[in-house]
């Protein structure tokens, strides 16, 4: 059986490069491209994919941000991520929004094969530095769980607030939905029992995330 991919990234290049590897394997093939997230979602209605496999930063919205849409709209298509951010955060936004798997654009055209047949086969797929990442990440925030009711997202959320920013900015700035960005506030703001964007600032000084 053959696996149907559907490449979505912004850059032409990329995705050339991504078609010639895929093409290259007898049991892949290549039945359309997409230079956005929200073409993405027409192009897997179209194709129907076995898996969409998309980058994250693009024009307009993330790759992580569609996923939940691509899912509604081609239910049957798997979301494997392939992406430049290898920050352990992205990956479990990403898994959360529905994707069954994250790989590294470094990592090899061999790799890259062997992630798109896992995810099809319906596995999951973490590209094994990210994973180690992720493992000690996690670890950390256990331990700093009893210290800090915040975790490394809230906190960075904290201080792009205190800083002035709006949601809608740093929805942009941290390649999330506004919606997202406004549940960390909410968050946030409940933790630390506060009510009032100048008890946030304070807290942030005191706390000196604005060093």
């Amino acid at each position: 059986m053959t696996i149907r991919v559907l490449v979505v990234d912004d850059h032409a290049v990329v995705r050339a490069g991504l078609r010639r590897v895929l093409d290259a394997e007898d049991d892949i093939e290549t039945v359309g491209e997409a230079a956005s997230a929200e073409r993405a979602i027409f192009e897997a209605i179209e194709h129907k994919p076995d898996v969409v496999l998309m980058d994250i930063v693009m024009p307009g919205q993330s790759g992580i941000e569609v996923i939940p849409a691509l899912r509604q709209s081609a239910p049957e298509s798997k979301v494997l991520v392939l992406s430049m951010q290898d920050d352990p955060r992205y990956l479990r936004e990403a898994f959360a929004a529905g994707a069954k798997g994250y790989v590294l654009k470094e990592a090899a055209d061999t790799e890259v094969v062997d992630a798109v047949r896992t995810v099809a086969a319906g596995g999951q797929y973490v590209h094994p530095t990210l994973g180690v990442r992720l493992i000690e990440a996690e670890a950390d925030e256990r331990r700093r769980a009893a210290e800090d009711p915040l975790s490394d997202r809230e906190r960075e959320v904290l201080r792009l607030l205190a800083l002035g920013h709006t949601n809608q900015e740093i929805a942009k700035m941290l390649f999330i939905s506004v919606r997202t960005a406004e549940t960390h506030r909410a968050h946030i703001m409940q933790k630390l029992r506060l009510t009032s964007r100048a008890e946030l600032v304070r807290y942030a000084l005191a706390e000196k995330l604005l060093d």
